[in-house]
């Protein structure tokens, strides 16, 4: 086999992990997208003592606890997941995601804790510091987007 054609094999299968790639980044946008716009609905309402909102409110916080679990899983499952365990083959990604690790673990917890909370239905209670909390949960939704970013700037290029 020549060297031209072993160069243009091994281009062909990069193009394709990049395809791969490009899916699993499009999917993690796409949850994203869907998360951020329940969490801007769910931070805009009113306080939570006003009666007549409490089941609108109370449907809309489980919308976005399980928007939010399936946005951390598409990213915490696949992009990095991939990545860690060893798929990616570019070694500055591979040690740019184990730098950022730590913080994608401390979000996710944040957001499991968050979804652990407030994901129980017509019962939930919703503590009076909801709108402290969801504050909280909104920098930490922040600080993983910029990570993200970064990670898959890497990944594109």
């Amino acid at each position: 086999m020549s060297t031209h054609h072993k160069t243009t094999e091994t281009k062909k299968h990069a193009k394709e992990r990049r395809a791969g790639s490009r899916e699993l980044i499009d999917k993690l946008v796409e949850e994203r997208t869907e998360m951020l716009v329940l969490f801007c609905k769910l931070a805009g309402l009113a306080p939570f003592d006003d009666k007549k909102h409490h089941k609108p409110v109370r449907e809309l916080l489980q919308d976005f606890c399980q928007v939010l679990v399936d946005y951390i899983a598409a990213g915490h499952f696949s992009l990095y997941d991939r990545i860690v365990n060893g798929t990616e083959r570019r070694r500055e990604i591979s040690e740019l995601a184990e730098q950022l690790y730590p913080r994608i673990a401390r979000s996710t917890q944040a957001a499991l804790d968050f979804n652990d909370r407030y994901d129980c239905g017509d019962h939930c209670q919703i503590a009076d510091n909801f709108h402290d909390e969801l504050s909280r949960m909104g920098e930490e939704i922040a600080s993983r987007i910029e990570i993200e970013d970064k990670l898959i700037a890497a990944v594109m290029r």
